[in-house]
């Protein structure tokens, strides 16, 4: 699993006296002409180690977390909702190619899916004008979250979640998904389409576009 780039702040300590959890890394959100719609974790700094995940609604509303440990499904399924849990191996790679493009492999028992980022999008821009310690922070996704539930359909930066967990969202950038192709459970994705409707894993959905958006994500537990 590749870093984010020489630019990422140092790991946080847990906060044992809110009992918060840090989970910094970037999320993927793509539909596609099957109906089916992924969004993919790929966690660089987190207080279970570095891994991916990925969360796959069919069109037929049935929710799958695909989580590559018994510690991180249980985590997951604690936070979000799910009709089935598949614990397997996942890898989330990130490289370079020779004419600068960034791409993610994705490779489980259940899903393959090769993603083609393009540029950063207006929103991500934005974005980096925010300080960065700023933009994690819970107070910040607090004071965002009724503009972003406005601008970006399905979209929150606060809520809570399963188990009377609060969770915040902070995103620092932005870039689009210019391509992806795939299969899950041996099916073919098809081609890339916005992620409509918004996902039912949580109180959030990824933005509508297909994007690759740069997070830290705030979980304060009971």
């Amino acid at each position: 699993m590749t870093s984010p780039g020489p630019d990422r702040p140092p790991p946080d300590e847990t906060d044992h006296r809110s009992r918060r959890r840090r989970f910094r890394g970037q999320i993927a959100g793509v539909g596609s002409t099957s109906g089916v719609r992924v969004v993919v974790g790929r966690w660089v700094d987190t207080p279970l180690g570095a891994f991916g995940d990925a969360m796959v609604e069919r069109p037929d509303g049935h929710r799958v977390l695909v989580a590559p440990s018994d510690a991180v499904a249980d985590f997951i399924t604690a936070t979000y909702g799910f009709d089935e849990v598949r614990v397997e191996p996942v890898t989330v790679e990130q490289r370079r190619g020779p004419d600068g493009i960034l791409t993610w492999r994705v490779d489980s028992a259940s899903l393959e899916l090769d993603l083609t980022l393009g540029g950063r999008r207006p929103l991500g821009r934005l974005l980096r004008l925010v300080p960065r310690s700023v933009a994690t922070s819970p107070a910040w996704a607090t004071l965002v979250d009724p503009v972003a539930s406005i601008v970006l359909d399905g979209v929150r930066t606060r809520g809570t979640a399963l188990a009377g967990r609060r969770e915040y969202y902070g995103a620092t950038d932005v870039h689009a998904v210019t391509s992806a192709r795939g299969r899950f459970d041996g099916i073919r994705l098809g081609e890339l389409r916005p992620v409509d409707p918004p996902c039912r894993f949580g109180f959030s959905s990824t933005p509508r576009e297909p994007s690759v958006t740069d997070v830290v994500t705030t979980v304060t537990v009971r």
